[in-house]
Protein backbone atom coordinates (compact mmCIF):
# COMPACT_ATOMS: atom_id res chain seq x y z
CA UNK A 1 0.00 0.00 0.00
CA UNK A 2 1.59 3.26 -1.13
CA UNK A 3 2.56 5.37 1.88
CA UNK A 4 3.98 8.83 2.49
CA UNK A 5 5.12 10.62 5.63
CA UNK A 6 4.29 14.25 6.27
CA UNK A 7 4.40 17.07 8.76
CA UNK A 8 1.13 18.51 10.04
CA UNK A 9 1.11 22.28 9.48
CA UNK A 10 -2.33 23.13 10.86
CA UNK A 11 -5.94 23.59 9.77
CA UNK A 12 -7.69 26.01 7.45
CA UNK A 13 -10.70 26.02 5.16
CA UNK A 14 -11.26 26.12 1.43
CA UNK A 15 -14.27 26.73 -0.77
CA UNK A 16 -15.62 24.35 -3.37
CA UNK A 17 -16.90 25.41 -6.78
CA UNK A 18 -20.43 25.48 -5.35
CA UNK A 19 -19.36 27.81 -2.52
CA UNK A 20 -19.43 25.21 0.24
CA UNK A 21 -16.85 25.55 3.02
CA UNK A 22 -14.62 22.51 3.62
CA UNK A 23 -12.39 22.37 6.74
CA UNK A 24 -9.02 20.84 5.84
CA UNK A 25 -5.77 19.89 7.54
CA UNK A 26 -2.66 21.02 5.66
CA UNK A 27 0.12 18.41 5.59
CA UNK A 28 3.56 18.93 4.05
CA UNK A 29 4.11 15.44 2.70
CA UNK A 30 7.38 14.16 1.29
CA UNK A 31 9.33 13.99 -0.78
CA UNK A 32 10.48 10.63 0.52
CA UNK A 33 13.45 8.59 -0.60
CA UNK A 34 13.47 4.82 -0.95
CA UNK A 35 16.30 3.69 1.35
CA UNK A 36 15.97 -0.09 1.26
CA UNK A 37 14.19 -2.84 -0.68
CA UNK A 38 13.30 -5.85 1.44
CA UNK A 39 12.66 -9.24 -0.11
CA UNK A 40 11.47 -12.64 1.04
CA UNK A 41 14.91 -14.14 0.38
CA UNK A 42 16.85 -11.72 2.57
CA UNK A 43 14.30 -10.41 5.09
CA UNK A 44 11.45 -12.92 5.05
CA UNK A 45 8.93 -10.53 3.48
CA UNK A 46 8.56 -8.01 0.70
CA UNK A 47 8.73 -4.39 1.81
CA UNK A 48 9.91 -0.92 0.90
CA UNK A 49 11.73 1.24 3.46
CA UNK A 50 11.50 4.99 2.90
CA UNK A 51 12.99 8.03 4.63
CA UNK A 52 11.58 11.51 5.26
CA UNK A 53 13.48 14.74 6.06
CA UNK A 54 17.24 14.92 5.84
CA UNK A 55 19.15 14.72 9.13
CA UNK A 56 22.45 16.28 10.12
CA UNK A 57 25.20 13.61 9.91
CA UNK A 58 26.38 14.33 13.47
CA UNK A 59 22.92 13.49 14.79
CA UNK A 60 22.85 9.98 13.27
CA UNK A 61 24.41 7.04 15.11
CA UNK A 62 27.03 4.82 13.52
CA UNK A 63 24.79 1.87 12.58
CA UNK A 64 22.32 4.15 10.77
CA UNK A 65 25.16 6.13 9.17
CA UNK A 66 26.45 2.88 7.68
CA UNK A 67 22.94 1.92 6.59
CA UNK A 68 22.58 5.10 4.53
CA UNK A 69 26.20 5.16 3.33
CA UNK A 70 25.89 1.64 1.92
CA UNK A 71 23.55 2.98 -0.76
CA UNK A 72 25.20 6.42 -1.00
CA UNK A 73 22.17 8.16 0.53
CA UNK A 74 21.90 11.15 2.84
CA UNK A 75 20.82 10.39 6.44
CA UNK A 76 17.08 10.68 7.13
CA UNK A 77 15.26 11.66 10.33
CA UNK A 78 12.23 9.42 9.94
CA UNK A 79 12.01 5.92 8.47
CA UNK A 80 8.97 3.78 7.78
CA UNK A 81 8.02 0.76 5.68
CA UNK A 82 5.11 -0.30 3.54
CA UNK A 83 4.20 -3.40 1.59
CA UNK A 84 4.21 -2.81 -2.17
CA UNK A 85 1.15 -3.86 -4.11
CA UNK A 86 1.40 -6.50 -6.78
CA UNK A 87 3.07 -5.09 -9.87
CA UNK A 88 4.65 -2.11 -8.09
CA UNK A 89 8.43 -1.79 -8.47
CA UNK A 90 10.73 0.53 -6.55
CA UNK A 91 14.44 1.33 -6.69
CA UNK A 92 16.80 2.60 -4.01
CA UNK A 93 17.04 6.37 -4.25
CA UNK A 94 13.64 6.72 -5.93
CA UNK A 95 11.52 9.67 -4.81
CA UNK A 96 7.91 9.35 -3.62
CA UNK A 97 6.00 12.64 -3.71
CA UNK A 98 2.46 13.95 -3.33
CA UNK A 99 2.13 13.63 -7.11
CA UNK A 100 1.69 9.89 -6.54
CA UNK A 101 -1.60 10.55 -4.73
CA UNK A 102 -4.87 11.49 -6.40
CA UNK A 103 -7.32 14.10 -5.08
CA UNK A 104 -10.75 12.73 -4.24
CA UNK A 105 -9.44 9.41 -2.92
CA UNK A 106 -9.91 8.17 0.64
CA UNK A 107 -6.97 8.05 3.05
CA UNK A 108 -6.01 6.48 6.37
CA UNK A 109 -3.92 8.91 8.45
CA UNK A 110 -1.92 7.78 11.49
CA UNK A 111 -0.33 10.11 14.03
CA UNK A 112 0.42 10.59 17.72
CA UNK A 113 -2.41 12.30 19.57
CA UNK A 114 -1.83 15.37 21.73
CA UNK A 115 -0.57 14.57 25.21
CA UNK A 116 -2.82 16.00 27.94
CA UNK A 117 -0.95 14.75 30.99
CA UNK A 118 -2.75 13.26 33.99
CA UNK A 119 -6.49 13.91 33.83
CA UNK A 120 -9.48 12.98 35.93
CA UNK A 121 -12.11 10.41 35.08
CA UNK A 122 -14.58 13.05 33.78
CA UNK A 123 -12.30 14.43 31.07
CA UNK A 124 -10.57 11.13 30.37
CA UNK A 125 -13.62 8.87 30.14
CA UNK A 126 -16.61 11.22 29.97
CA UNK A 127 -18.05 10.23 33.33
CA UNK A 128 -20.85 12.27 34.91
CA UNK A 129 -20.09 14.61 37.78
CA UNK A 130 -21.74 14.49 41.17
CA UNK A 131 -24.37 16.94 42.49
CA UNK A 132 -23.18 20.53 42.82
CA UNK A 133 -25.40 21.59 45.74
CA UNK A 134 -26.74 20.55 49.17
CA UNK A 135 -23.30 20.18 50.70
CA UNK A 136 -22.10 17.58 48.23
CA UNK A 137 -18.40 16.83 48.47
CA UNK A 138 -18.55 14.59 45.41
CA UNK A 139 -18.38 16.90 42.41
CA UNK A 140 -15.70 15.62 40.06
CA UNK A 141 -14.41 12.61 41.96
CA UNK A 142 -14.66 9.03 40.79
CA UNK A 143 -17.64 7.10 42.14
CA UNK A 144 -17.57 3.83 44.06
CA UNK A 145 -14.86 1.58 42.64
CA UNK A 146 -15.19 -1.61 44.67
CA UNK A 147 -17.88 -4.20 43.99
CA UNK A 148 -19.61 -4.10 47.39
CA UNK A 149 -18.76 -6.45 50.26
CA UNK A 150 -17.89 -9.19 47.81
CA UNK A 151 -15.40 -9.36 46.17
CA UNK A 152 -14.48 -6.06 47.90
CA UNK A 153 -11.79 -5.16 45.42
CA UNK A 154 -11.38 -3.03 42.33
CA UNK A 155 -11.49 -5.00 39.10
CA UNK A 156 -8.65 -4.65 36.63
CA UNK A 157 -9.27 -2.25 33.77
CA UNK A 158 -11.54 0.02 35.78
CA UNK A 159 -11.86 3.42 34.11
CA UNK A 160 -10.33 6.07 36.32
CA UNK A 161 -7.91 9.01 36.39
CA UNK A 162 -4.57 8.68 34.66
CA UNK A 163 -2.38 9.66 31.73
CA UNK A 164 -4.37 10.87 28.74
CA UNK A 165 -3.31 11.24 25.12
CA UNK A 166 0.09 10.71 23.51
CA UNK A 167 -1.14 7.55 21.80
CA UNK A 168 -1.00 6.28 18.24
CA UNK A 169 -4.31 7.14 16.59
CA UNK A 170 -5.58 6.40 13.07
CA UNK A 171 -8.44 8.20 11.34
CA UNK A 172 -9.89 6.19 8.46
CA UNK A 173 -11.55 7.05 5.17
CA UNK A 174 -10.83 10.78 5.19
CA UNK A 175 -10.95 12.53 1.83
CA UNK A 176 -7.90 13.94 0.08
CA UNK A 177 -9.43 17.23 -1.06
CA UNK A 178 -6.52 18.76 -2.94
CA UNK A 179 -2.87 18.15 -3.83
CA UNK A 180 -0.47 21.07 -4.36
CA UNK A 181 2.51 19.44 -6.05
CA UNK A 182 4.87 22.43 -6.29
CA UNK A 183 4.71 22.94 -2.51
CA UNK A 184 4.44 19.25 -1.48
CA UNK A 185 1.12 19.89 0.25
CA UNK A 186 -1.89 17.68 0.81
CA UNK A 187 -5.21 19.14 1.97
CA UNK A 188 -7.09 16.48 3.93
CA UNK A 189 -10.73 16.94 4.89
CA UNK A 190 -11.31 17.29 8.61
CA UNK A 191 -8.87 16.82 11.48
CA UNK A 192 -5.94 14.42 11.75
CA UNK A 193 -4.18 13.32 14.97
CA UNK A 194 -1.30 15.22 16.54
CA UNK A 195 0.17 18.63 17.22
CA UNK A 196 1.29 21.16 14.66
CA UNK A 197 4.66 19.97 13.41
CA UNK A 198 3.85 16.35 14.27
CA UNK A 199 4.73 13.54 11.87
CA UNK A 200 1.83 11.66 10.28
CA UNK A 201 1.73 8.58 8.08
CA UNK A 202 -0.64 8.77 5.11
CA UNK A 203 -1.78 5.91 2.90
CA UNK A 204 -4.72 5.04 0.71
CA UNK A 205 -7.63 3.72 2.77
CA UNK A 206 -7.75 -0.03 3.15
CA UNK A 207 -11.57 0.01 3.19
CA UNK A 208 -14.15 2.33 1.71
CA UNK A 209 -12.07 3.33 -1.30
CA UNK A 210 -14.02 4.56 -4.29
CA UNK A 211 -13.41 2.28 -7.22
Amino acid sequence: MKTILGKKLGMTQIFTETGAVVPVTVVEAGPMTVTQIKTVETDGYDGVQVGFEEAKPQRVNKPMTGHFAKNDLKPMKHLTEFRPEEGEAYEIGQQITVADFEAGKKLDVTGTSKGKGTQGNIKRHGHHRGPMSHGSKHKRLAGALAAGTYPSRVFKGNAGPGRMGRETVTVQNVELVKVIEDRNLMLIKGAVPGNKGGIVRIQYAVKGQDK
